[in-house]
């Protein structure tokens, strides 16, 4: 079976999407834009949006999606800025750099400093509450927010993990994916062709019109977390298992909200299942909210089920930035 490049275009937009449920919002807050470190010349920003006053405030970290390879910080759920609105949360959104220029232990270094940065930094530049902070993020963001647990010292008060994943190093990222077979095959050329040298941060469709095209090729070939991190899976296994989050979940991880669809053909719904299982395992505590028939971003499913599971990842946001 083959599609057109415009069929293409419109179904890897609805797999890659990361706010596609919670429109980008044109709300009263407006975002202070810092640069949180610079690598070389390349400085790596954040979003501050920050209600009135100067009260010291909790805080919520946004990490976007789009395979850890496109997206940007400007990529904020409409839902999210006027939860922190209307509770007085601090929210940041952050950059990050982009595979493939970088590689993932170069992003898991920027995940690890941003967070660091609110809390050594943030009570000074924008009165962040360095005690209380929840991570949350979709898709590759997701798994950012699940990584936080285990890369910061304390952790994170609690994530929330929007169909998102705890592994990189599965079937699922070195295998070929049949359904992005079924789209027409992408070749290797063209997919490259996308490609520049120097290492980027943030990513649109005006800058980057074509860069689907990679994703899409590594899809298809099971390349991905090879192209991703650098390491071949089948030598190189220690390293890669390195940053797979539930190899190294303990007791002392934080509570977590993770939200997936069951037909997601991107990051399949048995991610999000294995995390429950093992953090159930564990003793610690976890809630997953399941949407029948969702697909990448829950798109397909129920729509009363699915703002139903947005609704409790905002009320679960709150009742962790709120609690004595």
């Amino acid at each position: 079976m083959r599609v057109s490049p415009r069929s293409l275009l419109c179904v890897t937009v609805c797999l890659l999407a990361v706010v596609d449920r919670c429109e980008i919002a044109n709300a009263e807050l407006k975002p202070t834009t810092f640069t949180y470190k610079s690598v070389g010349e390349l400085e790596i920003k954040a979003d501050v949006y920050r209600p009135d006053g100067d009260a010291m405030r909790p805080v919520v970290a946004w990490y976007h999606g789009g395979a850890l390879m496109m997206g940007s910080r400007t990529g904020v759920p409409k839902q999210l800025i006027e939860l922190s609105e209307k509770h007085g949360f601090v929210l940041v959104s952050f950059d990050y750099r982009l595979l493939p220029e970088a590689k993932l232990p170069d992003v898991i270094e920027d995940l690890k400093d941003g967070l660091n940065w609110i809390r050594s930094d943030g009570p000074e530049l924008f009165q962040a509450d360095p005690e209380k902070m929840v991570v949350a993020g979709a898709s590759a963001g997701g798994y950012l927010s699940i990584m936080s647990g285990i890369s910061i010292t304390p952790p994170p008060t609690a994530i929330v993990s929007y169909w998102g994943f705890g592994d990189v190093d599965k079937e699922w990222t070195t295998t070929p994916n049949e359904a992005f077979r079924k789209m027409g095959l992408i070749s290797k050329e063209d997919a490259w062709a996308t490609i520049g040298d120097e290492v980027v941060t943030s990513t649109d469709k005006q800058s980057s019109p074509d860069r689907w095209k990679l994703f899409i090729y590594l899809k298809q070939n099971g390349l991905w977390a090879k192209v991703a991190s650098g390491f071949d899976p089948e030598t190189e296994a220690d390293k890669l298992a390195a940053y797979s989050p539930i190899r190294h979940l303990t007791e002392d991880y934080p509570p977590i909200l993770m939200l997936h669809g069951t037909a997601d053909a991107d990051v399949p719904y048995e991610k999000s299942v294995e995390m429950a299982a093992e953090l159930k395992r564990l003793g610690t505590t976890y809630e997953l909210i399941t949407v029948e028939n969702g697909r990448h971003s829950l798109w397909g499913g129920d729509p009363e089920k699915i703002q139903q599971a947005f609704d409790r990842s905002m009320e679960y946001i709150r009742e962790h930035l709120t609690a004595e």
